[in-house]
């Protein structure tokens, strides 16, 4: 097992009917810039909830922050922040509006000249604005984390950003929202959450059995709520397990001690970029491939996994490696996630050739675990998964 430090200070408070508790997580004084999405929590009744639960709180409110949080739009928050003199921030909302919170916790305190360079050079945030989450939709784990992903469309990228400054002071988990999740967002956070644990887990074994037995228990943890889920989504204890399994996949305890992955995060956020394909379905192209592809340096974890995680006995070590690969395909399947690049757009031509540049130009030359994955490679991964 390697050497890490863990520090996780993020609060949760999980269950239903907690969000009374809000105002006495907020500090004094407080100057809330309350941040959402489309408007579906005006819908559900969350937006009732909180707004309930902020009663003599200043509260600004800023919605529109869409499924791949926006640059352009989000400078927009940026400008209401100082303008109203912000000095804590609420994401009410998933894994984009949280994202998209984590941005604007940053660039509030940038005290450089563009805050763009906080993404597109990588600057690490060692202290953000302070800011909470509602989480509405189960899936990226950015309730307890401090990582982000941003998208500027104008340019066709999307990147991520992080630092210890980035994790929310608090994040509430209420399962019975999940009842209110449309079949495809629900389908989408398994996938996410489901490939989370697969970039931490799918390398080589360092003998690290307790991280290995704790992503193993995600796995199973998510593969058996997944049906009861998509059947019922108001089924409370199927939504309370699935949204905490979503929030353990990411918030950094399975990675610490072993080596991680991430290829398969990188090549899908390019193929959102240029494609706008939901970003967990990009993750469900991708992984058959790159596994195909990285099999050879990942086929004793990849038996490992089938094995344990499975149930497949028979074989020898590649056999049930393959197999392996072959489960979670079908898994990705179960969910009615299409598998193929050429099932989302008409317009895959030369994707690979353009990834493959894009991973040039940004100077990335060997990827995954072991640095082998070069961009060469990773233009055969994206032209086997048309």
């Amino acid at each position: 097992m390697n050497n890490f430090e863990f520090v996780n200070p993020t609060k949760i408070i999980f269950g239903k009917d907690q969000l009374q508790k809000l105002q006495s997580e907020l500090p004094e004084n407080a100057k809330v810039l309350m941040l959402y999405g489309g408007g579906s929590i005006k819908k559900n009744g969350i937006y009732d909830r909180v707004m309930e639960a902020l009663e003599g709180v200043s509260v600004t409110e800023f919605g529109g922050i869409p499924a791949n949080p926006e640059y352009d739009i989000l400078k927009e928050a940026l400008a209401v922040i100082k303008d109203k003199d912000i000095n804590f921030l609420l994401a009410v909302g998933g894994g984009s509006v949280i994202d998209g919170t984590k941005y604007l916790s940053s660039a509030a305190l940038y005290e450089g000249e563009d805050p763009w360079d906080i993404l597109a050079k990588g600057i690490r945030t060692e202290k953000g604005m302070p800011f909470g989450t509602v989480l509405t939709l189960p899936a990226t784990g950015s309730e307890m984390n401090s990582g982000a992903v941003i998208t500027r469309k104008s340019m066709k990228v999307k990147l991520p950003m992080g630092g210890p400054g980035l994790f929310p002071k608090f994040s509430f988990l209420d399962p019975t929202v999940v009842a209110s999740i449309p079949q495809r967002q629900l389908a989408n956070g398994l996938a996410d959450a489901f490939t989370h644990v697969l970039e931490q887990y799918m390398t080589y074994p360092i003998g690290a059995l307790i991280q290995d037995r704790f992503a193993e228990g995600v796995f199973q943890s998510i593969i058996e709520v997944a049906p009861r889920i998509m059947k019922d989504p108001s089924n409370y204890e199927a939504a309370a397990n699935f949204m905490w399994s979503c929030t353990l996949a990411l918030n950094g305890l399975i990675q610490k001690g072993v080596p991680t992955d991430w290829v398969i995060h990188m090549i899908g956020h390019e193929l959102t970029a240029l494609h706008g394909i939901d970003h967990a379905r990009t993750l469900a192209i991708i992984a058959e491939s790159h596994y195909l592809t990285s099999f050879e340096t990942k086929k004793e974890k990849l038996a490992q996994y089938a094995e344990r995680v499975w149930g497949i006995t028979e074989g020898g070590l590649e056999e049930k490696a393959k197999a392996g690969i072959q489960k979670t395909k079908e898994f990705y399947e179960s969910l009615g996630i299409d598998t193929k690049l050429s099932a989302y757009t008409n317009d895959y031509q030369g994707t690979a050739e353009e990834i493959e540049k894009r991973f040039n130009d940004r100077g990335i030359k060997g990827a995954g675990e072991r640095g082998l994955v070069t961009p060469e490679s990773v233009r055969k991964i994206v032209e086997m998964a048309y």
